[in-house]
């Protein structure tokens, strides 16, 4: 793309920076007035400390292509610091851990392989990997849940299972030392307890944020661009810009240019947080914290008003010739994110943080120089599930979708000490506050979640454009601080609900059902019988208990 033409659309668009740069001074002044490593620390300490920070996020430097499994070694040797002072060297020789995981788009479990090469050298122990697709991961949890056989030692897990796993007993309580060493203080607020806590015990080493924000080309968007002059503010705006662009050129790739990308195709459950993305702006009313479910009763919202409206609104693109690149129906969120998006198909998408990430370190990544980022596109009416009318008013509410992975480590490893302390010692390396630094720059599965993250500086110094990182960080920190932000309750079932509805949305956008309002009656159905079967005054009180009621 031609500078000047670069300029001339940024220059365009409405600047989010001014407001954002107060954003990176609450962060910044959140890490180093928490608990963090600095904290108390003489100046050649922080000083050296800060060095260590420098020389990981140079590996292997922004603009220096995909990092590779010498890289996450390195990044795992220079980060052994907080196990070498509380494991002796060769202290766990002869133990075996088995940990279960991702292995989407090679990172998760690849780069936790990495990481750990140094720590199985150090301590002497043998990490056994299963490795698990996206879209299996679900099924292959649910059964050792139902089976209460669990065949792992350490999980790689999202707080939304919490209530299957903690609330069965099936984890192992975190230990002291290990809060200390992982310095969770750190945690954005809205991963604080009782985020990773059941019955007031802590089990969940967080990894990641998870939140969705808005990704866009800037390219389509601005004076003479073809997508309109001003980036989409509200769903009905995307829609509608998604319907004007067929037949056009997309201006960096000569293809056919589209807009909003939707995955059409389930994925193991997470493929339900993309309609929510839409729902949630219509739903998520600011003077109601419930939108999946009445609060009182377990019914389903899922078919109400707001929900039919965004399933609606994915027909209604369905409907148009060329609104989807060809064969969307077959789309699953990680095709619309690495295989379209980062790509160059399509102008707009709801993901998870590896997109501001990939984008700039990424080989597959050609949008890196041309994307930009903003919170949940709002509605311009929203719908109030108490009084049952539809409100003419603005409303906005960014999807804190699965509230981001976690590692977790099983009752297994209960009776033999040496197994529990080298479990939480792998897990807790995993979780270190430096180590996620890396992960949140690079591509990794996982997006900021610390105050500490949120040092624009730091990651102005590893190679990003200022503007750039206070565009992309600053979408999650305002997606994280909203206060009509859609939280997830962490109940039992809840990605049976969630993979229910990802099969009756396929027959939907498939055509078996006569209409949105059928296809979300289907999924209030399957939902009403998920929660007859767990038991409705228990789901009642939990689900009450998450939404802090």
């Amino acid at each position: 793309m031609k500078v000047e033409m670069y300029k001339a659309i940024m220059a365009a668009q409405m600047s989010r920076r001014n407001m954002l740069k107060g954003a990176a001074s609450v962060g910044a002044m959140a890490a180093i007035s928490g608990a963090g490593a600095l904290t108390g620390a003489k100046p050649a300490q922080a000083a050296a400390h800060g060095d260590l920070r420098a020389q990981l996020l140079q590996i292997p430097g922004v603009g220096m292509g995909s990092p590779t499994d010498a890289d996450w070694q390195r990044v795992g040797e220079l980060c052994l610091g907080p196990t070498r002072e509380r494991v002796a060297e060769g202290e766990f020789e002869g133990v075996e851990l088995t940990f279960l995981g991702l292995n989407n788009q090679n990172l998760h479990n690849f780069l936790f392989r990495g990481f750990l090469k140094p720590w199985e050298a150090y301590t002497g122990a043998k990490i056994n990997w299963i490795d698990l697709a996206q879209a299996d991961y679900n099924p292959r949890l649910q059964q050792a849940i139902a089976t209460g056989t669990v065949d792992f030692d350490i999980i790689e897990m999202g707080a939304p299972f919490e209530g299957d796993t903690a609330g069965k007993g099936l984890l192992d309580e975190m230990p002291e030392w290990v809060k200390d060493q992982i310095e969770a203080d750190d945690l954005v607020g809205y991963l604080q307890p009782p985020v990773g806590t059941w019955d007031g015990k802590s089990y969940r080493i967080t990894i990641d944020g998870d939140c969705h924000t808005f990704c866009y080309r800037k390219d389509y968007f601005g004076d003479g661009a073809i997508g309109g002059a001003e980036v989409p503010r509200t769903w009905q705006q995307v829609n509608q810009v998604t319907k004007d662009l067929v037949g056009k050129t997309d201006p960096l790739t000569g293809l056919p240019a589209h807009g909003y990308l939707d995955p059409l195709k389930g994925w193991g459950g997470f493929g339900f947080y993309f309609i929510a993305n839409r729902a949630a702006a219509y739903a998520k009313h600011p003077n109601d914290p419930a939108w999946l479910f009445d609060p009182d009763t377990m019914a389903p919202r899922v078919n109400n008003p707001a929900w039919v409206q965004a399933i609606q609104d994915v027909m209604d693109l369905i409907d148009t010739p060329g609104a989807y690149p060809a064969d969307q129906i077959n789309a699953d969120p990680g095709t619309t994110g690495f295989q379209q998006f980062l790509a160059g198909t399509g102008s707009m998408l709801m993901w998870w943080g590896d997109i501001g990430s990939n984008a700039r370190t990424s080989d597959t990544s050609v949008v890196g120089d041309v994307v930009g980022f903003g919170i949940n596109p709002g509605s311009d009416r929203v719908y109030n599930s108490q009084t049952g009318q539809w409100e003419d008013s603005y409303n906005e509410a960014p999807n804190m979708a699965y509230l981001g992975w976690g590692i977790y480590v099983t009752k297994n490893v209960q009776g033999d000490d040496l197994k529990r302390k080298a479990a939480w010692s792998a897990a807790a390396h995993l979780g270190g506050k430096d180590i996620s630094l890396w992960m949140s720059a690079y591509p990794s599965g996982f997006q900021p979640y610390r105050n500490s993250h949120f040092q624009y500086d730091e990651w102005e110094a590893a190679g990003y454009d200022r503007d750039y990182v206070e565009d992309y960080l600053g979408s999650n920190a305002d997606s994280y601080n909203h206060p009509n932000a859609a939280i997830e309750p962490r109940i039992p079932g809840i990605f049976q609900y969630y993979s229910v509805a990802e099969d009756e949305l396929a027959k939907g956008f498939a055509g078996q059902y006569g209409s949105a309002q059928e296809t979300a009656d289907a999924i209030a159905a399957a939902w009403e019988g998920i929660t007859d079967q767990i038991g409705r005054d228990t789901q009642v009180s939990l689900y009450r208990a998450s939404l802090g009621l």
